[in-house]
C-alpha cells in the first residue's frame, strides 16, 4: 500500500512529517501554489491534478489521506475514481466545508497589507502542536501567503458532496479531534453514517490539527486501517 497525504488550506506537504517519518513509503504532496506554481480553483481541479500526480509516479495500491481541504480532495477523488484507490483516510474534514466569515476576514485584511490578525489566526491553529513543529509550520504558511489560504478556503466553501457522499463504497477511516471547531465532530459522524464501509475515530483532547497534536494515536489508527485493507 502507498499512502498519499494531502494537506489542508494554505499548508504544504511537510505538515504530515510525523506521518511520513512513520510510513517511509508514503508521499505528502504540495498542492499547486503551495508554494510553487499556480493555485487551482476548485476541489474538483485539485482531485484531477492529484490523479495526474499519482499516475505520473506510477503509484499502485493507493490509500489517499487528506486533512481538511485535503480531505475534501480525497472524498472527491474517491467519488470520481474509486477503482484507483484502496481506501481513504479523512482527517478533520467533511462532506461540506462552509467557511465562517470570521476566518475569511483576517485573511482578506492580510492581502490588503494588514497581516497581524492573520498571523494570529495561523498561530492559533497550531497552538497545541509541538513547539518546533509550530514555529516552522507557521513561518512556512506565512511565506506561502494569505492569498493562497483564501483561495483554498473559497474552494472549501464551494465544496458540497452531501447528496453524493453515500455513493463512496471504499473502506474509509474518519478521524476528528473532539475539540475541533473548524470541522467539528458532527462532520465526522455525518460521514460515518453515509459511508457504508467506514469507521469513525474521535480523538480526545485534540483540535483541528490532530495529526500533529496526537501523532502516535493517528499513526496507529492509520496503520491498523491499512493492515485491515491489506488482509
Amino acid at each position: 500500500m502507498r499512502i498519499i497525504f494531502v494537506h489542508g488550506s494554505g499548508a504544504y506537504g511537510d505538515i504530515w512529517r510525523y506521518q511520513t517519518d512513520y510510513f517511509p513509503d508514503s508521499d505528502a504532496v504540495n498542492l499547486p501554489g503551495h508554494p510553487n506554481g499556480q493555485t487551482l480553483n476548485s476541489v474538483e481541479e485539485c482531485a484531477d491534478w492529484l490523479r495526474k500526480y499519482i499516475k505520473g509516479r506510477g503509484y499502485k495500491d493507493v490509500v489517499l489521506a487528506g486533512h481538511s481541504f485535503g480531505g475534501a480532495i480525497a472524498l472527491m477523488y474517491a467519488l470520481r475514481y474509486p477503482q484507483e484507490l484502496k481506501g481513504i483516510i479523512i482527517i478533520g474534514s467533511g462532506a461540506r466545508l462552509r467557511v465562517h466569515p470570521m476566518f475569511l476576514a483576517p485573511i482578506e485584511e492580510a492581502i490588503k497589507g494588514n497581516p497581524r490578525e492573520w498571523y494570529q489566526l495561523v498561530a492559533e491553529m497550531y497552538r497545541l502542536t509541538p513547539e518546533d513543529y509550530k514555529m516552522e509550520v507557521v513561518e512556512k504558511q506565512k511565506a506561502i501567503g494569505p492569498a493562497v489560504m483564501l483561495n483554498d478556503f473559497l474552494c472549501c466553501d464551494k465544496f458540497d458532496l452531501m447528496d453524493k457522499v453515500q455513493e463512496i463504497k471504499l473502506p474509509a477511516l474518519i478521524i476528528c479531534g473532539e475539540l475541533d471547531v473548524m470541522t467539528p465532530v458532527k462532520y465526522a459522524n455525518y460521514l460515518g453514517t453515509k459511508l457504508a464501509n467506514s469507521r469513525v475515530m474521535i480523538i480526545p483532547q485534540a483540535t483541528h490539527f490532530v495529526l500533529a497534536e496526537k501523532p502516535e494515536v493517528v499513526n496507529k489508527a492509520i496503520e491498523d486501517f491499512v493492515k485491515g485493507i491489506s488482509s
